[in-house]
């Protein structure tokens, strides 16, 4: 019994899909916001506006999969907020912009923070990429 024990954590188990909105998702995909915020050099501040699909996978750590949207707010960023839900999104116009983000995630369990193995947003007006270096 020990034997397969060993051997299923040494097989890291295929991505499955989880709730949209579980706790860690949503950590997840404002702490990409708050990276995108930081190496953007838009005038505005940018929060998740909706997640597509969030998936999980096990494998020495926990990785996170995750497919979100994240969109222009009302709020400048020369005003330093981090409460991003104080911010409101753009109305419709020529402000509004969004961008469609595919993040990798991993967390080790046993180690302080998280790595991010990828964040790439693409805006939804073109299939222009902003990628943003790895952390």
């Amino acid at each position: 019994p020990l034997f397969l024990f060993v051997t299923t954590l040494t097989h890291p188990s295929s991505p499955y899909d989880i709730s949209r909105n579980a706790a860690a998702v949503q950590q997840a995909v404002l702490g990409a916001a708050h990276s995108f915020n930081s190496q953007s050099n838009d005038a505005f501040l940018f929060k998740p506006s909706a997640v597509v699909r969030a998936q999980r996978q096990v494998v020495r750590g926990i990785r996170y999969i995750v497919d979100f949207q994240i969109s222009r707010t009302v709020c400048p960023k020369r005003n330093r907020t981090s409460d991003l839900d104080r911010c409101h999104l753009q109305p419709p116009g020529r402000l509004a912009q969004t961008f469609r983000c595919h993040l990798e995630l991993w967390l080790i369990p046993w180690k302080p923070g998280r790595e991010t193995l990828e964040l790439l947003c693409r805006s939804t007006a073109s299939c222009r990429p902003a990628s943003l270096p790895r952390h």
